[in-house]
């Protein structure tokens, strides 16, 4: 339990407090612990992204002329990141966990399932992608596809619970139950609650007194949630200026995220390499046989091609991913300068009448909307979406927004942004250089999906931002 909030100076954190002078852990005295000591363990899968400023945007020339993502100066704090993109392995061990432990609600595992059919082109023979992407083991390795933001979202969540819950039973405190279903199913959420009837393990917390306890989350035992990256975390870490920094002199802005502004490796021993999946041209999607250039047609393993400044693997390139927030054209005006972030949607539990959590038919805890700044009202309209308002009212405002309006009936107009649009950004197989740049971003539906757009999952880091 090293590194461990639950672990002081001894038996139930000993010491003597500060603010009072009395002991810490002892029964006498209540039995307060304290929580000195404590790091943050790296979840699995996840690398330290240590944050600081950085110009986020472009830099370079907007040849799209979008302006949607104009350089501002902020601040990210610490985090961690998947290495790697999700793959289908890590994707199937999702399902297969649905599948066994919701038998009796086929939906919840039909709502997880990857839509397939995005590999199929009217004109293209791409119907063996269909059958055998997401399942063969050849593609095993390789990032998942087809999976809408919402689906990505739900993923993160229960990737939380299985850690959370793997901690518990590794320390002793809990043992996994294999026959969990239903509303009895671990999240770290209905644990911390209490309602998670589980079995006790061999080795259960304490109080002072000696009595049994269940894991506080005070404790520092469990993990912070897993979760998509916001926009600025993504791009920050996918700059990777760790590499490029002297006493806070950026010593070499980046286009890409390895070194250099060429797409192709300019070192003596490795010189020519490809440093990213990508289609250099019309029709040409990996080179010619017996040279080919990034050595891949569709996607590419997660691990491919060298990482960058922070270890991350294919931050640009191989597939598109998913970000945390909504979209928006003007975004980078009107963001926080610390922790940029666009989707805040402030939640509080749900209770019965008697004041008790309520949990839905899958043991998770209901939650319900308390205020939502996707899309406030603050008189300013290009930061609204505005769907079936009265034209009269609004057809002046329009002038200076009208690429995203689109006039429906006399009297009407909506426009094509909405809050259920997300960012995506990365680059993928499919796509040209100039959407490899990490200040590229574009948006689609929270429900579509595509045969390249993927994700990885973030995870915030709690303390100090050094990482020690």
């Amino acid at each position: 339990m090293a590194g461990c909030g639950l672990i002081g100076k001894g038996k139930g954190g000993s010491g003597t407090s500060h603010a009072t002078g009395w002991e810490f852990g002892d029964p006498k005295n209540g039995g307060f612990q304290s929580d000195d000591n404590y790091k943050q363990e790296t979840g699995p899968g996840l690398v330290f992204i240590q944050g600081g400023t950085f110009t986020m945007g472009r830099v370079e020339q907007d040849v799209m002329y979008d302006w949607n993502n104009v350089p501002k100066r902020v601040t990210v704090a610490s985090f961690y990141m998947d290495e790697t993109e999700v793959s289908n392995l890590d994707y199937r061990e999702y399902l297969f966990w649905l599948r066994r432990v919701y038998p009796s609600n086929p939906e919840k595992y039909g709502s997880a399932l990857p839509d397939t059919l995005v590999w199929r082109e009217e004109l293209a023979f791409n119907e063996p992608y269909i059958t055998n992407y997401l399942r063969h083991p050849a593609y095993g390795n390789y990032p998942v596809v087809g999976v809408s933001w919402k689906q990505a979202d739900a993923y993160s969540k229960w990737r939380t619970d299985r850690v959370n819950e793997k901690i518990l039973a590794d320390k002793g405190v809990i043992t996994i139950d294999n026959t969990q279903s239903g509303q009895n199913v671990f999240t770290t959420e209905s644990y911390l609650a209490g309602l998670y009837q589980g079995t006790e393990g061999k080795k259960p917390l304490k109080d002072a007194a000696g009595t049994n306890r269940k894991v506080r989350w005070e404790d520092g035992l469990l993990l912070p949630n897993y979760r998509l990256p916001t926009e600025a975390e993504w791009e920050y870490a996918a700059l990777g200026l760790v590499g490029n920094t002297e006493d806070e002199l950026l010593t070499n802005r980046k286009l890409y995220p390895w070194n250099g502004t060429y797409l192709r490796d300019d070192n003596k021993k490795t010189r020519g390499r490809m440093m990213a999946n990508f289609t250099r041209g019309r029709g040409d999607l990996m080179g010619m046989a017996g040279a080919l250039n990034d050595n891949a047609d569709i996607t590419a393993p997660v691990t491919s091609y060298d990482p960058n400044d922070y270890g991350l693997y294919c931050m640009a390139g191989n597939v598109n991913e998913w970000v945390a927030d909504v979209y928006r054209p003007l975004s980078s005006t009107d963001v926080a300068e610390f922790q940029p972030f666009r989707g805040n949607t402030f939640t509080k539990y749900r209770t019965d009448a008697d004041g008790k959590l309520v949990r839905n038919e899958f043991g998770e805890l209901v939650k319900d909307t308390i205020a939502d700044y996707r899309n406030f009202k603050d008189g300013d309209y290009t930061s609204q979406v505005i769907e079936g308002d009265d034209w009269n009212t609004q057809k002046d405002k329009t002038k200076t927004n009208n690429m995203y309006i689109q006039s429906t009936k006399e009297g009407q107009f909506s426009s094509l942004i909405s809050d259920k649009s997300r960012i995506y950004k990365g680059g993928s197989w499919k796509d040209r250089p100039y959407w490899l740049s990490p200040g590229a971003r574009r948006y689609r539906p929270e429900t579509e999906s595509a045969s390249d757009l993927g994700f990885r999952c973030a995870m915030t880091r709690v303390g100090s931002p050094d990482g020690f």
